[in-house]
């Protein structure tokens, strides 16, 4: 072990300790000692990282060290992924008490997903054509080693899998199975029909009713334990991040990353911050003061799926939203409401245009609001999958295979950076989604809404 390492070993202890007495003695909030975390994290990465330039994701790049507390802590959140939307969301069907709101609160989720993700990516073509992130780029420096893994799924144009795959695939053959794979669309499918059943059953099925709704409450109960380490494992996933990424890399793409960023945060700003203010008449601050421990998890994982547990916890607990809406319109976006990457997904478009120099007219345009707004539907809730799905968007303006290698080769490097923002703004989609809901279907509690967050 290097003085390096040792130094920086000997700091991170430290700071942990510092973090650890702020917790207990000033009791200070959750999303504080997480946004802590957040920053000393980044702070340490680029110290000890190499400076802007950034290392290789080695054992020469100190920070590299502390990644496996970082995937630790993404592992315990991966970990309640399956039982928390299984339990939750059949434990929500129970405490409708009648089959029949499904349909009513399933049509306002999915109408409501829908219409942020139209703004969404009207808003990356907006930005695509005020920051022309793409007028003089060279393609011709590429370097094409570091995507080899994807250039057969661009070859073939389908990186998500064809419609009627993906709609069979929502149908589980074998729930267990969907259960083990995290099968998120089928547990989805499978956890309705059950809490359906049960309902359906009456007083036959009151002791499995019992048994769900207590698992929900257990599961929700590991969540809060859980979080109790969500500093140390952000400060872990930042340090990393901006250790191996470096900020050197972020001048390339500059204007790429700054549309990106100042699109998305518009979009939680005035669209979801517009919704809370206008249609739900709550206090925006209040909305922003409750989520933000999930938008820190987001913003360090980079994946909708393993902040969902947080994201739960923090609209229940904080936003006052019942559980039985909770547990169902959260899963679901965690799935399909994916506006960060219809933002990026338009960036993205407008970007290759113009480095390509493909001239776009208005049918262009609309095929690419259309292309990406379905392509972003079906994102998986992982890190960097909406850039896999770029190559179906470019596509519809004549792009071919091999110019798509080169555009999503020159992002890929850093493309986590950039992923860690579309993660934020979907998650806060969700949370706003699972409030308008739930003020519609009469399942908000306002009081607990407007008190301060509980973590």
């Amino acid at each position: 072990m290097t003085t390096a390492h040792i130094t920086y070993w000997v700091v991170t202890l430290l700071l942990f300790g510092a973090l650890f007495v702020l917790a207990r003695n000033l009791k200070m909030k959750l999303w504080a000692r997480v946004l802590i975390g957040l920053g000393l994290g980044g702070v340490m990465g680029f110290v000890f990282g190499g400076g802007a330039a950034g290392c290789a994701e080695s054992a020469g790049c100190v920070p590299v060290s502390t990644k496996f507390l970082g995937d630790a802590f993404v592992r315990l959140i991966r970990m309640l992924i399956v039982p928390l939307i299984f339990t939750t969301l059949t434990a929500g069907v129970i405490a409708m008490g009648d089959p029949k709101r499904l349909g009513s609160l399933g049509a306002r989720t999915i109408g409501m997903y829908m219409g942020t993700t139209i703004i969404a990516v009207s808003l990356g073509l907006l930005f695509g054509t005020l920051f022309q992130p793409g007028v003089g780029v060279d393609l011709s420096t590429v370097d094409l080693s570091s995507i080899d893994s994807v250039k057969g799924i661009i070859a073939t144009g389908d990186a998500a899998g064809g419609i009627v795959d993906r709609l069979l695939a929502i149908i589980p053959e074998n729930p267990v199975a969907a259960l083990a794979t995290t099968n998120v669309l089928a547990i989805i499918f499978w956890a309705i029909l059950f809490g359906t059943g049960i309902l359906l059953a009456g007083d036959a099925a009151k002791p499995v009713a019992k048994v769900i709704e207590a698992s929900a409450e257990a599961v929700l109960k590991v969540t809060e334990i859980i979080m109790e380490v969500a500093p140390y494992g952000v400060y872990a996933l930042m340090a990393w991040v901006i250790s191996t990424q470096g900020l050197d890399i972020l001048v390339n793409l500059g204007k790429l990353t700054l549309a990106l960023y100042l699109a998305c945060f518009l979009h939680i700003i005035i669209t979801y911050g517009s919704i809370i203010k206008f249609i739900n008449k709550l206090p925006v601050k209040r909305f922003f003061g409750g989520i933000v421990d999930a938008q820190a998890v987001a913003y360090s994982t980079d994946s909708s799926n393993a902040t969902l547990p947080v994201t739960i916890a923090n609209v229940t607990d904080n936003l006052g939203v019942d559980k039985s809406v909770s547990g169902s319109v959260l899963p679901l976006g965690a799935t399909i409401n994916m506006d960060g990457t219809a933002i990026y997904l338009g960036l993205v478009a407008l970007f290759a245009s113009q480095a390509l120099d493909i001239p776009l007219d208005a049918t262009h345009y609309f095929m690419i609001a259309l292309t990406a707004t379905l392509a972003s539907i079906g994102a998986a809730g992982i890190p960097s999958a909406g850039l896999l799905l770029a190559a179906t968007v470019l596509s519809v303006f004549g792009v071919t295979a091999e110019q798509s290698v080169l555009i999503i080769a020159l992002i890929f490097p850093f493309d986590r950076l950039l992923d860690m923002m579309r993660t934020v703004t979907n998650v806060s989609g969700d949370a706003a989604v699972a409030v308008t809901v739930a003020k519609w279907e009469g399942a908000l509690d306002e009081e607990v809404f407007k008190a301060k967050p509980v973590a």
